[in-house]
């Protein structure tokens, strides 16, 4: 029996890892931050990071250290019913709902729509999403290939084309750092930053991919649950550290994209002219590259693990029939436009990630505060309300005219920073507090006896 992986074994699954990671949110959302942040660049940046490579971070590391075998197995610690529900909010926004169709969207609009008419744009979608998703099925058809496809061919790939136009940015740059900062970014860079992670998902991706880590070491020959753990802690340190360089120069690269353009609605605008500038029509032709594979490889392994971890759940839905529906959705809905994609996710991305962000603290924390049912339990049911709180308070301002949903609004504007989307965090301490006194009850009491 195999007791470790090897050196080169360990760099595949972290290579694949950061694959799996770095799609679409990761090109577009750095750029935009850049832009917004201005000189305050830096502690932008930090708050980025924070959210953008710690949180993911210490989600493959909590589905290590709890030895568990994905996120439904970890969600069960508060309770089954619990776990059903948020494994299967947490797939569907990661997968056909939200993060898919957004993966198709940015891979057109960064990649194709210069070199398109704007009356050609909305038919070319359509016949590109489809393509798109035909392809992520073919390739998610057999998941035990994934690390091959991924992690061999498509990160290294994206890696060198990526690298290249890093590097002529960096090398000479359309700008400095000293520009105006705008927005929240003036006031509280590092807390805006630190929720503009949000917009990656990548916290939420490392539950959703701790399955397919843990299926490839398994298949490499790794059998003993203490190892799994260790390899599966060594591959995402090399994914996020290769992450958070990454993150770090597009966000220096868009702050100084201010020296020749305006702020764009969304960065993958912002990427699209950079790559023009530096290599005109060849630029365009690189940053479709860039982009197709690196959306391409994203949605391979969102559809496998979406397949994977619902067929598990539900053992009478087939493998192949569940990724077929999360490639049709996506299709479907890609061609409603990469805008308005993003703030149609937002508030749902506000109510998972607490929720998500408590189950990774918690299990991460596992070696010093234990898995009992009390904490989990406890501090989970004190941050429901507060993250509802908060997805209501990110709704598009058309929906905010209704009565409920202002008073819900004011509800949240009065919790404990709520300003800066943490809201949830003093109630999660609450609950956190109550969870630790519960154990030591539970204890005391069985000592007792």
């Amino acid at each position: 029996m195999k007791t470790r992986l090897s050196g080169r074994e360990t760099l595949f699954i972290g290579a694949m890892l950061f694959g799996l990671f770095f799609g679409a949110g990761n090109l577009i959302f750095p750029i935009y931050l850049g832009q917004q942040a201005g000189q305050h660049v830096g502690w932008a940046i930090i708050g980025l990071l924070i959210t953008g490579i710690g949180l993911p971070l210490l989600g493959v590391m909590g589905i290590g250290l709890t030895r568990s075998n994905g996120v439904f197995d970890l969600a069960t610690k508060v309770s089954r019913p619990y776990a059903y529900g948020f494994t299967v909010i947490l797939y569907l926004t990661l997968g056909p709902l939200f993060a898919m169709p957004r993966l198709a969207t940015t891979a057109f609009q960064i990649g194709l729509t210069p070199f398109l008419k704007q009356s050609q744009q909305p038919a070319v979608l359509l016949g590109f999403s489809i393509g798109f998703f035909v392809i992520t099925w073919l390739l998610a058809r057999n998941p035990g290939k994934i690390m091959t496809y991924v992690g061999k061919w498509l990160t290294p790939i994206f890696l060198i084309l990526l690298g290249s136009l890093m590097l002529v940015a960096l090398v000479k740059p359309l700008g400095g750092l000293h520009v105006a900062a705008r927005g929240a970014y003036a006031t509280a860079p590092l807390l805006t930053g630190f929720t503009e992670g949000y917009n990656t998902m990548d916290a939420l991706a490392s539950l959703a991919f701790g399955i397919v880590v843990i299926d490839s070491i398994k298949a490499l020959g790794v059998t003993e649950p203490g190892q799994i753990a260790k390899d599966t802690i060594r591959a995402g340190l090399i994914s996020v550290s290769l992450m958070g360089l990454i993150y770090a120069l597009l966000a220096l690269i868009g702050t100084m994209s201010l020296g020749k353009f305006a702020p764009a609605a969304n960065g993958g605008i912002t990427l699209a002219q950079i790559a023009n500038t530096y290599f005109g029509a060849f630029g365009n032709l690189l940053l479709a590259l860039i982009v197709i594979v690196a959306c391409l490889k994203t949605s391979v392994g969102i559809t496998s693990a979406f397949g994977d971890t619902l067929h598990e759940m539900f053992p009478k839905l087939p493998y192949m029939g569940l990724i077929i529906v999360a490639c049709i959705i996506p299709a479907v809905l890609a061609n409603i436009g990469l805008t308005q994609l993003i703030s149609y996710s937002t508030p749902v991305l506000m109510l998972l990630y607490p929720l998500a962000i408590v189950l990774i603290l918690l299990a991460s924390l596992s070696p010093l505060l234990g898995t009992s049912r009390w904490l989990y339990v406890m501090t989970t049911a004190w941050t429901v309300i507060p993250a509802v709180l908060a997805g209501v308070a990110a709704l598009p301002q058309s929906s905010t005219k209704v009565a409920w949903i202002q008073a819900l609004q004011r509800l949240n504007d009065a919790l404990p920073l709520a300003s800066l989307g943490l809201g949830w965090t003093v109630p999660a301490l609450i609950g956190l507090g109550c969870g630790l006194l519960g154990q030591w009850w539970s204890r005391h009491r069985t000592t007792v006896n």
